[in-house]
Order: C-alpha cells, then sequence, then structure tokens
C-alpha cells in the first residue's frame, strides 16, 4: 500500500518536484497537454513560485516522494503575471523554434483571429480585490482519491487565514468536469462564462476556461 503524506514545501523537494510538471503533461487530461514542452510549463506553473512563495507551496508524497502539488500566490499584485512568466519561458527556451510549441502558438494566433471576428470572448487574467489569491494544483495518480487533495486545500486555506487574504480564484478547464466538480467540493464557485483558451485542444475540439472563487 502507498503511503501518502502532506506537508508543506522543502527546497530538497524541487528537482523531484518538477518532474510532477512533466508527468502531468503527459496524462492527457482535459488542459494537461498546452504546447507539449514540459520544463517551459514548470517555470509558468510551479517554479516561479518555489523561488518567490515557498511558503504558500505545498506537497503530496507517494513513498516518499513527490507525487504532487499545491502552488499558490497570496497577492496576484506583489508577484508576476501568467502572462509574464510566459514571455519569459518563450524567450528562455526559444520555443518559438520548435515545432511542437510553435505550432501552438501558430494555432494560438488563428483561433485568437476567429474569435474576435466571430465576436467570441478568449481567455485572459483575473483581476478582482475580492480574490486576491490563486493556485495551481498537480496530482499524479497515484496520489488521486487519497484524501492528498482535500488536506492541500486546508493547508492552502490555512495559509490565506494566516495573511488576511479576503478570497482566492483559480482558472482551469472548462472540459475538465472532475477538477471543477472537486474544487466545488472544496468550497469554490464557478464565476463568470468560459471563454475559450487560443490554441488549446482536446479531442480535436477548442478548449475553454472556467474561473472559480473562493471566499476565505
Amino acid at each position: 500500500m502507498t503511503e501518502i503524506e502532506v506537508r508543506p514545501y522543502d527546497v530538497a523537494d524541487r528537482d523531484e518536484l518538477v518532474d510532477v510538471v512533466f508527468e502531468a503533461a503527459a496524462e492527457g487530461a482535459p488542459g494537461s497537454e498546452v504546447w507539449g514542452h514540459s520544463a517551459s510549463l514548470a517555470e509558468i506553473y510551479l517554479t516561479p513560485y518555489l523561488d518567490l512563495e515557498p511558503a504558500s507551496t505545498f506537497v503530496v508524497l507517494a513513498d516518499g516522494h513527490p507525487a504532487g502539488y499545491l502552488a499558490g500566490c497570496v497577492d496576484d499584485a506583489a508577484f508576476p503575471s501568467e502572462e509574464e512568466r510566459t514571455a519569459a519561458a518563450i524567450r528562455k527556451y526559444a520555443l518559438w523554434r520548435q515545432a511542437g510549441p510553435r505550432r501552438f502558438f501558430l494555432r494560438a494566433k488563428y483561433d485568437g483571429v476567429v474569435c474576435r471576428a466571430r465576436r467570441i470572448p478568449v481567455a485572459g487574467g483575473f483581476d478582482d480585490p475580492r480574490w486576491p489569491s490563486h493556485l495551481h494544483l498537480d496530482l499524479m495518480p497515484v496520489a488521486r482519491g487519497t484524501g492528498a487533495a482535500a488536506r492541500l486545500m486546508e493547508l492552502w486555506f490555512e495559509r490565506l487565514e494566516e495573511v488576511g487574504s479576503p478570497g482566492c480564484y483559480l482558472q482551469t478547464a472548462y472540459e475538465n468536469t472532475r477538477a471543477i466538480a472537486f474544487f466545488e467540493r472544496a468550497g469554490f464557485r464557478r464565476y463568470g462564462d468560459h471563454p475559450v483558451v487560443p490554441g488549446s485542444r482536446f479531442e480535436g475540439r477548442r478548449m475553454h476556461e472556467q474561473a472559480m472563487v473562493r471566499d476565505v
């Protein structure tokens, strides 16, 4: 039987924790593929949190090895935006020169043109002072169904209460009904419409974004 532990992040977790991003990107779940370059995805959705706000990261261990995490930010205004982190990763890895990412970016540009022409909303940033904090959560299959995700959320909410945040948000794939159901059980509610995420596909169809919010 796999032994599961959930605890605050330790710097010794870093290298193995980055591997969790690689595993998640290979799963094929809605929202997991993006442009297929895991190192750059880690530098958008994980390592900035480890470097800039390690106290807001919590780790799942399976038999002593990282198998999931929740990486959070208590104040968006004091953290690089997703757009800034993405641009930095694209420059660092010269992603436009790589075939897979380049296909994604070209498809994203095409989607943007089509959506503007048809007046279809596209996904963007989230900015509302009622919910200044945000999080990302990833679990490998071995940690699912163990209660680890719920414990991650408990630690995150304790962190938000500790710093006095009024609320938090997250953005997930509208098509990822399993994730949405989990977050609703954790007290989040859907917020706004579900705009197109340019470039993203699941089972050949355009994907959409669902924002979710929770008061602390």
